[in-house]
C-alpha cells in the first residue's frame, strides 16, 4: 500500500489572488491520492490582490490554517515545515521565483529533511495569451497541469520546441466544474451576464455592454436579468479593475427585473437559464452543466478580449441575435477538447470524476520515489536567460541564485500593529489610485 494512503497528507497552497486561491485549494483536493487524509495550509502572497475575508468566504474552500506572507516569509516557512505536496497558484513570474527560491531552500535545508514535497502548478482557467511566456515561467515544477486535452498538446509543443523536458505536463480539468445539470427553464427565466475585471478594459465598451444588458431587461420584463460581479469596490481579483460595473450602473435607471449579484458562481448558475459573457471561464462552468451559453461578439472576436478562444465552440453570438431569440448550440468536439464534461464526458472521452486520475497516480508515484525527488530544475537559469532571470527574481527580493537579497526584512518577524496599519493604508491607497486617480489622469490625457 502506498505510503500516501497510510498517513495524513500535508498540503500547502501558495496563492496571490482570490481566483488563484480557489483554483489552488480545489486542485489540491482533486489531485491528492485516494484514501488520503489532507491537512491543507493556505499561504496568501502579500500584494495588491491579496484576498479579503469576504472573497475567501465566497470561494467556499476551507483551509486548516491561513497565513498572509511575503515571498521570503513563505520560503522560510518551507524551510521549517515539512509538506508532501505544494501547489503554486501564482502568476508565472511568481512561480518561477518560488521554484528558484525553493530549490535553494531545499538544497540547504535541515539535515534531517530527507524529502522535498511534490510541486504542482498550472492555470486558473482559459489560456489565451502569453502561452510561451507563462509556460516557460512554470517549467521546473514536478507537474504542470493542463486543464484540457487542447492545452496539454499546446503545453508539450512549447516545451519540446525549446528543448525543455515536457514530462511534467499533466492533463486534468478545471477543478471547479460541477453542479447539477440544466434541466429546463426556471420561473422566472434568468439571464446572467458574468463580468470580468479587465475585459473589456475601457469605459466605452463596458458602458455599451451594460446598456445592452439593461435594454435586454427592459425588452423582457418577465425575465430576471442579473449582473454577476466578481468583487466589491476596493477589492482586487487576479486582474485590476479600474472601472467597476457598480459605478457605471449608478448612472443608469435599470428596470426592477435587473439586479447586481455577488456570491459563488456555482450558486448563481443553479438558477441560470442563459449565461452571457465576453470570455469568462464561467462560460466553461456553464457549458459543463449544459446551460445555454453565449460568448459575445459585439466588440469583435479578438485576442485582446479572449473570446477568440471560443472560435469553433458554436457559442459566439451578439446581443442583437440574443434579443431576437437566438440560442447557440455548443459544438461537442470543441467542448470535449476543452475538458468540459458536457453530457457526462470530459477530455479524452472519460467522465469528469476520472479527469484527475492521471495526476493522482503521478503524485502517488513521486511521493513513493525511493530516495526522494531530485533537485528543482527549471528551464530558465542564469545560463539560459541571464538578462531576464535576475530582474524577475529581484521583484520577489531574491538574488540570481534564489537566496534573499541583503536588506530583506527578517522572514520570521511578524509586522507590528503600526506596520500592519500602514500596510493596509498603502494597499487602500493603491486601489484608490487604480480605480479613481488613474482613470481621471487618462481622461485628462485624452482632452
Amino acid at each position: 500500500m502506498p505510503a500516501s494512503a497510510t498517513k495524513t497528507l500535508r498540503v500547502a497552497v501558495l496563492a496571490d489572488s482570490d481566483t488563484r486561491w480557489k483554483w489552488g485549494a480545489l486542485t489540491a483536493n482533486r489531485i491528492t491520492p485516494e484514501n488520503s487524509d489532507i491537512r491543507l495550509d493556505g499561504y496568501l502572497l502579500r500584494g495588491r490582490a491579496t484576498p479579503t475575508a469576504r472573497q475567501l468566504d465566497e470561494v467556499g474552500v476551507q483551509a486548516d490554517a491561513l497565513h498572509e506572507v511575503t515571498a521570503v516569509q513563505f520560503l522560510h516557512a518551507m524551510r521549517e515545515e515539512s509538506y508532501d505536496l505544494l501547489v503554486l497558484a501564482l502568476v508565472g513570474g511568481g512561480v518561477q521565483a518560488m521554484l528558484h527560491g525553493l530549490g535553494r531552500v531545499w538544497e540547504n535545508g535541515p539535515a534531517d529533511r530527507a524529502k522535498r514535497p511534490v510541486v504542482v502548478t498550472g492555470y486558473v482557467g482559459v489560456v489565451y495569451e502569453k502561452l510561451a511566456d507563462g509556460l516557460l515561467l512554470r517549467h521546473g515544477a514536478d507537474l504542470v497541469l493542463a486543464n484540457s486535452r487542447q492545452d496539454a498538446d499546446r503545453f508539450r509543443a512549447v516545451y519540446e520546441g525549446v528543448g525543455a523536458d515536457a514530462g511534467s505536463v499533466t492533463e486534468v480539468a478545471l477543478p471547479f466544474l460541477g453542479g447539477a445539470a440544466y434541466t429546463g427553464e426556471h420561473d422566472p427565466y434568468t439571464v446572467v451576464f458574468a463580468v470580468q475585471p479587465s475585459v473589456p478594459e475601457n469605459r466605452r465598451d463596458r458602458t455599451y455592454l451594460l446598456n445592452r444588458l439593461v435594454e435586454h431587461a427592459r425588452r423582457h420584463p418577465e425575465r430576471e436579468v442579473l449582473l454577476k460581479l466578481r468583487s466589491k469596490p476596493g477589492e482586487h481579483t487576479t486582474h485590476i479593475e479600474e472601472l467597476p460595473y457598480q459605478k457605471l450602473v449608478q448612472r443608469l435607471d435599470p428596470p426592477a427585473n435587473f439586479r447586481l449579484v455577488y456570491g459563488h458562481m456555482g450558486e448563481v448558475l443553479d438558477r441560470t437559464d442563459l449565461l452571457v459573457t465576453v470570455s469568462s471561464t464561467a462560460a466553461l462552468e456553464s457549458l459543463h452543466r449544459r446551460i445555454p451559453t453565449v460568448v459575445l461578439t459585439d466588440l469583435g472576436v479578438r485576442e485582446a478580449l479572449g473570446n477568440h478562444h471560443f472560435i469553433g465552440s458554436g457559442c459566439l453570438a451578439s446581443w442583437d441575435q440574443l434579443d431576437a431569440g437566438h440560442r447557440p448550440v455548443p459544438d461537442e468536439e470543441w467542448v470535449s477538447r476543452q475538458g468540459v464534461a458536457a453530457g457526462g464526458s470530459a477530455s479524452g472521452g472519460g467522465s469528469y470524476d476520472t479527469a484527475f486520475d492521471t495526476a493522482r497516480a503521478r503524485i502517488a508515484e513521486l511521493l513513493d520515489r525511493p530516495g526522494g525527488l531530485p533537485p528543482m530544475a527549471p528551464y530558465y537559469t542564469p545560463v539560459t536567460v541571464p538578462g531576464y532571470l535576475p530582474g524577475l527574481l529581484a521583484r520577489h527580493h531574491l538574488g540570481p541564485d534564489g537566496t534573499p537579497l541583503p536588506g530583506t526584512p527578517a522572514a520570521d518577524k511578524e509586522p507590528g500593529p503600526v506596520r500592519q496599519i500602514v500596510r493596509r493604508a498603502a494597499r487602500g491607497a493603491y486601489r484608490h489610485g487604480v480605480q479613481r486617480v488613474a482613470p481621471v489622469i487618462r481622461r485628462m490625457g485624452e482632452l
